[in-house]
């Protein structure tokens, strides 16, 4: 196998490469990466150690997974990743509710930064986030005025969260807010960290209109915290993805809700 990485670059950029080949790969062992990056076995170990600290990966007995676990799937680095396609579909179908001189909420997920990369064409527009992708990817968007919620970083979501974003989002009213949570099921929308479901409700609060978008991946599933009943919603936006099933109990809590053609 190709070296693709020597010793000559530094490890933290190692160790994005060794993070992104394992989202890209799924799993492989320890022995395969300490080849493909020209390193010992034990600087491999070393390197998998701080990422699995981070949330990024899972360790197991010879090697590494990008298997989701409930902390895992909060890693952007792994959500940037997945659903691509689903992320997009749904995106360019909510992008059909923004209308030009809206003031529009956008929380920390991906899906809601695939939506952002349809508002350029959207002006003029007010967009908050406590995304930093979002801020980066808007910070130069001519007719975007663009507000960036504070707070403490996370470098986990890649975003603002804390006390002092929940105030900043308190004092701001919005048209329309646009999240996505971990799991929907029940006639409920789910998330398993309690200090983002903080953020998100005070977001949904904010607002005039709620939308939530959710890929087919996170229906049929709860996690730990409660964030809202999807009767705060105006719509539910999901992917042709769904099963049959799912939409099912959409319906039988009477959600409005929309499928966008992958």
């Amino acid at each position: 196998m190709t070296k693709e990485i020597n010793g000559r670059r530094g490890p933290d950029a190692r160790r994005r490469a060794i993070a992104d080949h394992v989202l890209s790969a799924g799993s492989v062992t320890a022995g395969d990466l300490a080849e493909r990056f020209g390193v010992s076995l034990m600087t491999i170990h070393r390197d998998l150690d701080d990422l699995e600290r981070q949330g990024i990966v899972r360790k197991y007995r010879g090697g590494v997974t990008a298997q989701p676990s409930g902390v895992f799937e909060s890693n952007v680095a792994y959500r940037m990743k997945s659903m691509r396609p689903a992320k997009d579909a749904i995106a360019a179908k909510a992008a059909e509710l923004v209308e030009p001189g809206m003031a529009v909420m956008l929380d920390d997920s991906t899906t809601t930064l695939a939506l952002a990369r349809r508002l350029g064409g959207i002006t003029p527009l007010t967009v908050v986030t406590n995304f930093l992708e979002t801020t980066n990817l808007l910070a130069r968007e001519r007719g975007i005025r663009l507000m960036a919620l504070g707070g403490e970083y996370d470098p986990l979501h890649d975003s603002f969260l804390g006390v002092p974003c929940v105030d900043a989002v308190t004092s701001l009213h919005v048209d329309l807010c646009f999240v996505s949570t971990s799991a929907v099921s029940g006639g409920f929308a789910y998330h398993q960290e309690q200090h983002i479901v903080s953020v998100k409700r005070a977001m949904l609060d904010a607002a005039a209109r709620n939308v939530l978008l959710v890929d087919h991946s996170k229906l049929g599933r709860v996690a730990l915290h409660r964030v809202a009943p999807l009767s705060a919603f105006e719509r539910v936006i999901v992917d042709d993805g769904a099963s049959a099933e799912v939409l099912r109990d959409l319906d039988e809590h009477k959600v409005a809700y929309e499928v966008a053609a992958t």
